[in-house]
């Protein structure tokens, strides 16, 4: 049976729920629709989360990103309703999603929107080639 659009968000039990570790994925075939004209709106979409009790299950993160394609939305209206759908089905220890949208009347739109959650804080970042150089900026 064919793939339908759908809202529902899967998820699954993060595999290794004592350790920060950053999932990234890149979604350059989101569409929806102005709406004000009803022409079709094209984005990458960039999304980084840090998880916490679960993932999101990416058979239907793709499912919801096509239930979009005949949605009319603002920009930053859909950036944000789209992260709060993830943050409520995943509920991260961190949450960003970046959509580029396409030009569109000469204008190429970013919106970014980003979500904590309350208390976390993400670990001191180790930059490995000034660690070989003598130069860490890790305190010991």
């Amino acid at each position: 049976m064919p793939s339908i659009p759908s809202k529902k968000l899967d998820t699954f039990a993060n595999p290794a729920p004592k350790r920060d570790f950053r999932v990234h994925m890149e979604i350059p075939e989101f569409s929806c629709l102005c709406p004000l004209t009803g022409q079709p709106d094209f984005a990458t979409l960039l999304f980084d989360y840090v998880p916490d009790a679960k993932c999101i299950e990416l058979k239907a993160l793709k499912s919801y990103m096509w239930s979009y394609r005949n949605e009319g939305a603002f920009h930053e209206a859909i950036t944000n309703r789209i992260l709060d759908d993830l943050v409520r089905a995943t509920r991260p220890r961190y949450a960003r999603l970046e959509a580029r949208f396409y030009v569109r009347g000469g204008i190429f739109t970013t919106v970014v929107a980003e979500h904590r959650k309350r208390g976390w804080r993400a670990a001191t970042p180790v930059h490995l080639d000034q660690i070989a150089s003598g130069r860490s900026t890790v305190a010991a």
